[in-house]
């Protein structure tokens, strides 16, 4: 009987483990390493996650490059088998934006960040053409052949009240799984946004900040839901956490992966450093991981009422909290305002050291 209770506690800690797990999707507009790369190899990483998928949408990246990056990290860090990609939405809902963004940058004005992703450069092709361009290799893996919006319903249906949807992109493939099927909402756990500039300018126009001016219609449906929980990630947060020169060399100085440290070597970051040893640089997303990892990161928040501003016109995109009172449909949010830096970043050190 003795020798039977180490193996009896295994079981059950095993067993406890696995129940604990948190069940996340993974809603990206994929970019190599810093920072969505990291934040989804982080999360595959940690035994309290069980990432149940990532999917891709159109925003900093095309879609066809954020499933390539997507697949060739988690072949880094040997879960392309493990972790499906599923491709969503190529386009954000405002019909033909692409094409009319140079005149809406020159009416509604730019931020003090110029970078317009997806809208700033033609669409590179397929996600093979894009796979075989960067790594010169046939892919290991390929994406599902589901769509995005149909793998986040089927999961959520799968798991009801245990998935957490992490939208660290633009929100149009949550948007449209809301809208084709609603009746997951309460069966959502939590959805956590990096998205929003609540209580500063924004980034990419003096209104907005990146992701929900990427695709306001669909950051305003998603915030107005009635989801269990929502906590949202903004630069309120965000641009309190500077990423400089000697913090960039620490991570290349503590990954092994060749894979990973190839794609530190040749980021576009290097040159950025290079040019200016004082430039300064974000990790938004890699702070949702973390937060999802650890919430005892966060050390300020506040709940209000939310909302996203989808008209057409300089406050696009602008994103809004009540003091008080908002307007009829407004939902409350948690709106993170600060998170522990050195804990953070202890914690990002610690991840980079098991790619």
């Amino acid at each position: 009987m003795k020798r039977l209770l180490p193996v009896t506690a295994i079981i059950f800690a095993a067993a406890f483990v696995a129940q604990a797990q948190q069940k996340i999707i993974l809603d990206t507009d994929m970019v190599e390493i810093f920072d969505d790369g990291i934040a989804m190899m982080m999360l595959h990483l940690d035994p309290g996650v069980e990432l149940l998928g990532v999917t891709t949408v159109v925003g900093n990246s095309w879609v066809s490059e954020g499933t390539a990056w997507a697949l060739r990290q988690l072949e880094a860090v040997k879960a392309a088998d493990k972790v499906p990609v599923a491709m969503g939405f190529t386009r954000p809902l405002r019909p033909e934006r692409h094409a009319t963004m140079p005149l809406e940058r020159q009416l509604f004005g730019v931020g003090h960040d110029h970078w317009a992703g997806s809208f700033g450069y033609p669409d590179p092709g397929t996600w093979q053409e894009v796979y075989k361009k960067f790594y010169g290799a046939e892919p290991v893996v390929s994406p599902i052949g589901q769509h995005a919006v149909d793998f986040i319903i089927e999961q959520v249906k799968k798991h009801p009240g245990e998935v957490t949807i992490a939208a660290i992109g633009p929100c149009t493939n949550l948007a449209m799984a809301l809208r084709k099927a609603p009746e997951i909402v309460p069966m959502i756990k939590r959805v956590i946004y990096m998205g929003g500039s609540f209580f500063r300018q924004g980034n990419t126009t003096p209104a907005a900040e990146f992701n929900w001016w990427a695709d306001p219609e669909a950051a305003k449906i998603a915030v107005r839901t009635p989801f269990k929980e929502q906590v949202i990630v903004g630069l309120d947060a965000c641009e309190k956490i500077t990423f400089k020169k000697h913090e960039y060399e620490k991570v290349c100085g503590i990954v092994k992966n060749p894979i990973v440290k190839r794609m530190l070597d040749t980021n576009v970051l290097v040159k950025l450093y290079g040019e200016n040893a004082d430039y300064t640089h974000y990790i938004w997303d890699v702070i949702v991981a973390a937060i999802i990892i650890d919430e005892t990161l966060i050390t300020e928040e506040v709940t209000l009422p939310v909302d996203v501003c989808a008209d057409y016109g300089l406050s696009y995109g602008q994103s809004l909290a009540y003091i008080r009172q908002g307007p009829a449909g407004a939902q409350n949010a948690r709106i993170i305002k600060n998170v522990d830096k050195d804990r953070l970043w202890k914690l990002i050190y610690d991840y980079c050291g098991k790619f």
